[in-house]
């Protein structure tokens, strides 16, 4: 008879923070675990905590909050199969990125991670030691390598592991998404797999966490790189991976491969769990935005149908003076498709009266810019009252394209709590307007069908805050526009190379300019979720005082 082994793995969500929680979670896994005859329940990088913890990690008393929960835990867990868990661990005064394995009411074996990420979204070097690599350990008939997230996207570490008597490498990650990530990660695991001769399991956590959404698709490869086993994106899921003892050494048993999403759908689904989880773990239920009658408002609250119901997003209309008829069908249509609460608030009345305030401030001056960001400010002073009033969380609706130029009034239309399409540029809203209303998926909360009229999608983009306004008064055409500002964000290219790339020199040193001017914008702007490897906040860190330009 071939010797077997069975390894359950949980992809499943943390909350940051919730120490207790997540253990509990991790009870409810155990269980399941041994009710399958599992021999290994294997669960994320520092699921414990939740992922990541930024500072928090830094404070003494949150960790030893994590070491009573962790010897909790192990007694909880003592009766059945070994339990896998990423934790923080402090020792002799250095902390480290720990992952736990826990086996017989006690600690079985403690792996501490080798390689600290400190590109991106990551700087675990300001925040943990980087340890001596470590072996595998013994469970029963196989001896198992766990290489903590980064370490596998390295040679040294699964090799090391191997040489010394690793079987099976099991990757325990706290990876978040960006496009492409998941091509990347098999393109990464294909490699240990081909170097060491060894299985890989690829075990992700899911879930949003501030800017970050963790998309799970956790997979499992046979050497040559054959994949036998595929979870799927963004859900919480568990999975039995079934190892046999060959002559060739262990191989996994071909197991169920999820499908996986379009790059579309995913984007799309990035904006709608990132506020689901930011709504959840923050304590809200419910959000209150402006919805104009243009493209981007119209998206979000499509968005925040999707991820919390209709019944739990209440739109607001504030016409102005400037506001079209055509604007008003157009926001009333949108919430009446999705389903959502509408209300209708003038703004004349106030504007009026800080007009009448200001007056013999202003007495000389020409109007301009100022009285255009009263209006929005205005907007953003009732939207923040009704926040305040209903408790719901107010949403911002800048696109990347807006945020990056500055092309929106700080503590007007730019004031909330989140904003779901903080990292997706204007092109792609209007795509993403398209794709949504031809898709329905059972994840979504809102209503199937087209919910956002072409005309908002079609018509010339406009803030309406003076007479016959549009956005390419002020801006490039956004097709012009998103491709500089994808060039100088994404792929740090220089004037020159945009100039070589077919862009007008005066366009690129316009955008240049706006892009490094709004810096303090951004500083101060709501969190978003994380689509590219190059998002604000985390991802982009630059000066807010800044005078070089690019002098090519």
């Amino acid at each position: 008879m071939s010797v077997s082994f069975c390894l359950s793995l949980c992809q499943l969500n943390p909350t940051v923070g919730d120490i207790a929680g997540n253990a509990a979670k991790a009870v409810t896994a155990h269980q399941r675990g041994k009710q399958k005859n599992a021999d290994f329940v294997a669960l994320p990088e520092m699921f414990l905590t939740g992922y990541q913890t930024q500072d928090l990690v830094t404070k003494r008393a949150f960790l030893n909050s994590v070491a009573d929960a962790l010897n909790t835990l192990a007694k909880d867990c003592a009766d059945g199969p070994a339990l896998g868990i990423g934790a923080p661990v402090l020792e002799d005064g250095k902390l480290y990125n720990g992952y736990f394995v826990l086996k017989g009411g006690k600690v079985h074996v403690l792996t501490r991670k080798h390689h600290l990420p400190n590109t991106h979204v990551f700087d675990e070097k300001r925040l943990f030691e980087a340890a001596q690599i470590s072996g595998p350990f013994g469970l029963g008939p196989i001896r198992i390598g766990t290489p903590i997230c980064e370490d596998a996207w390295h040679e040294d570490v699964c090799e090391t592991m191997a040489e010394s008597g690793a079987e099976l490498l099991m990757v325990p990650n706290g990876s978040p998404y960006y496009s492409g990530k998941f091509d990347s990660r098999i393109n990464h695991m294909v490699a240990r797999v081909i170097e060491t001769g060894l299985p890989l399991v690829y075990l992700n956590m899911v879930g949003g966490q501030d800017d970050q959404v963790f998309d799970g698709g956790s997979f499992v490869l046979n050497p040559g790189g054959k994949m036998v086993a595929r979870m799927p994106l963004f859900d919480e899921a568990y999975s039995e991976v079934y190892f046999e003892q060959t002559p060739d050494g262990w191989r996994a048993l071909d197991g169920e491969l999820a499908c996986h999403p379009s790059l579309e759908e995913q984007e799309y689904r990035v904006m709608v769990e990132g506020l689901r989880d930011y709504m959840q773990k923050t304590g809200f239920s419910k959000v209150v935005l402006g919805l104009s009658g243009g493209v981007d408002s119209a998206i979000v609250a499509t968005i925040a149908a999707d991820a919390l119901g209709p019944e739990n997003v209440h739109c607001v209309m504030m016409p102005s003076e400037y506001t079209s008829q055509e604007s008003l069908d157009d926001a009333a249509e949108v919430a009446a498709s999705l389903g959502c609460r509408l209300d209708n608030i003038s703004i004349s009345e106030g504007r009026e009266a800080i007009t009448n305030t200001l007056a013999p401030l202003f007495e000389g001056y020409d109007a301009d810019v100022t009285e255009e960001n009263i209006q929005s400010r205005l907007r953003g002073l009732l939207l923040m009252a009704m926040s305040n009033k209903f408790g719901s969380m107010l949403l911002t609706t800048g696109n990347k394209s807006e945020v990056a130029v500055g092309y929106a009034t700080i503590y007007g239309d730019m004031a909330g709590g989140y904003n779901p399409i903080k990292d997706l540029y204007k092109t792609r809203v209007f795509a993403t307007c398209r794709w949504r209303n031809e898709n329905h998926a059972a994840w979504m909360k809102g209503p199937e069908g087209a919910v956002i009229p072409v005309n908002i999608i079609e018509k010339p983009p406009t803030a309406e805050l003076r007479e016959d306004q549009k956005d390419e008064d002020s801006l490039p055409p956004y097709d012009v526009l998103d491709g500089i500002l994808t060039m100088l964000m994404e792929g740090d290219a220089s004037v020159a190379d945009c100039v070589a790339a077919g862009y007008d020199r005066d366009v690129v040193k316009k955008v240049e300019h706006l892009l490094y001017i709004s810096e303090y914008k951004r500083f101060q702007s709501a969190p978003g979720p994380r689509l590219t490897k190059r998002a604000f906040w985390l991802d982009r860190r630059y000066p807010i005082a800044n005078r070089w330009r690019d002098p090519s």
